[in-house]
């Protein structure tokens, strides 16, 4: 795959816009001096001199893409509106995308380099970084387009393992091991997790999501009207776990998340908002509301303690071997929404909503970001943070910088206490991987 170097060229001729801070990391009421890309997340007074960062591991979401159903699928069937023209193939990575994924690889650079972990035109020798994708063509795409502006003169080779189009087992979110006992308890934790009544629950708690959904889509006068669906149910949730497939659903949270998925996908692209709704006015909540059924759709497949460990075994595995690889300073690692969800909610992350972003919880082109520090004390330490852009930097493009950063938010895990400095020991890191790993 050729390196998208033209790309870059584009990306100077695009206007700034500033990003939301969130709440847990903000650029703002930082203790250290200015001047620094640090500053964007809160350190105590004095960290940098306590602490050199020694290596990163990344997980991360691939950007924008096209909607993974085509013509004459479920969303050209619940809608009479026309969708977006995607510049790419179903489920592909949008133009759109590799630009921002660009932007995002020269602000990781200009970090990196500002923490003294790299130079500037960086030649990192054998072993040094690794960039392994999923072998499909929007993870590949994302970590090739990343390497272009983090290392631009290395001309980087992503890793994949399969023929395009293929799932790698590493970032395959299926279930391994499944027998009556695991479905059983698999099926307790789900139903648990949102309300006295279990399933039923999802769909009481998603039904005005569900209704401003359906007057989006103006879903009574779609060609799906006339085949009786007028509305999304909110009372068939029924969940499929099977060996080797990734768990599943049938019922009206499935339909509502291909609307969903699309149509924030849309918004992404369109730069007309009234447009992206299909010529309805909304606010920032409603789409925060239209993504949450995306969110909702991922935690309850993939968030479940038992699933959690399950689906995310080997990429737990993975990324605890980069951990421990000696040599390693930077690891990129280019997966899906259902890889971040699984990880966390495997390594048991404290309950979250990303500030300042309609997906709460694993924007797009998101990236679980695990920084290792040594430190003054020669002790190992640990922090883990969510990266993401927000809509307004998904929309327009701009240019990013030590001034326009995208958004981070700390990732606190339950049951670990981190330090005065807010870092975990390595250490415990490591544990915690090992028993989520040792779970399965």
């Amino acid at each position: 795959m050729k390196r998208p170097f033209g790309l870059l060229l584009c990306l100077v001729l695009v206007a700034a816009c500033s990003p939301r801070t969130g709440q847990a990391v903000s650029s703002a009421a930082t203790e250290e001096p200015s001047g620094n890309i640090q500053e964007w997340i809160p350190r105590p007074n004095g960290f940098s001199d306590r602490y050199a960062l020694t290596e990163m591991v990344i997980l991360s979401r691939h950007n924008i893409r096209s909607p993974l159903s085509g013509s004459g699928s479920v969303l050209s069937r619940i809608t009479s509106h026309e969708w977006f023209p995607w510049t790419s193939a179903p489920s592909e990575l949008s133009l759109r995308g590799g630009v921002l994924e660009t932007q995002m690889g020269q602000f990781f650079r200009k970090w990196m380099v500002d923490e003294g972990l790299m130079k500037d035109n960086e030649l990192p020798s054998q072993g040094e970084m690794r960039f392994y994708a999923n072998s499909m063509q929007r993870t590949i795409a994302t970590a090739q387009y990343f390497s272009s502006g983090f290392l631009p003169i290395a001309n980087v080779e992503v890793e994949h393992h399969y023929y395009v189009g293929t799932m790698d087992p590493i970032f395959n979110p299926q279930l391994t091991k499944v027998d009556d006992s695991f479905k059983e308890r698999a099926i307790k934790e789900i139903s648990g997790m949102w309300g006295k009544e279990g399933l039923k629950d999802v769909g009481r708690k998603m039904a005005s999501n569900y209704t401003l959904l359906e007057n989006v889509l103006d879903l009574r006068d779609s060609p799906a009207a006339a085949n009786d669906t007028l509305f999304i149910n909110t009372d068939d949730l029924q969940i499929k776990l099977e060996p080797y497939k990734e768990p599943a659903m049938t019922g009206g949270l499935k339909m509502a998340n291909s609307a969903s998925d699309a149509l924030i996908l849309q918004y992404y692209e369109e730069p007309d908002e009234v447009k992206a709704a299909f010529g309805h006015e909304l606010t920032r909540e409603e789409w925060e509301n239209i993504a949450e059924i995306k969110d909702w759709y991922g935690d309850v497949l993939f968030t479940a303690p038992s699933v959690a460990v399950n689906v995310a075994h080997p990429l737990l595995q993975t990324m605890l071997s980069e951990l421990r690889t000696e040599g390693r300073k930077f690891s990129f690692l280019c997966g899906h929404d259902s890889n971040i969800a699984s990880v966390l909610a495997a390594l048991r992350a404290e309950e979250y909503s990303l500030p300042g972003a309609i997906e709460k919880k694993t924007p797009i082109g998101s990236k679980l970001v695990i920084g290792k520090w040594r430190g003054k004390d020669g002790g190992l330490y640990a922090e883990l943070l969510l990266v993401y852009a927000s809509p307004e930097q998904l929309r327009t493009t701009p240019m990013l910088s030590l001034q326009n950063h995208p958004l981070a938010y700390r990732v606190s895990l339950s049951g670990l206490i981190p330090n005065s400095d807010g870092l975990y020991r390595l250490d415990d890191l490591e544990s915690r991987f090992t028993e989520a790993i040792n779970a399965y």
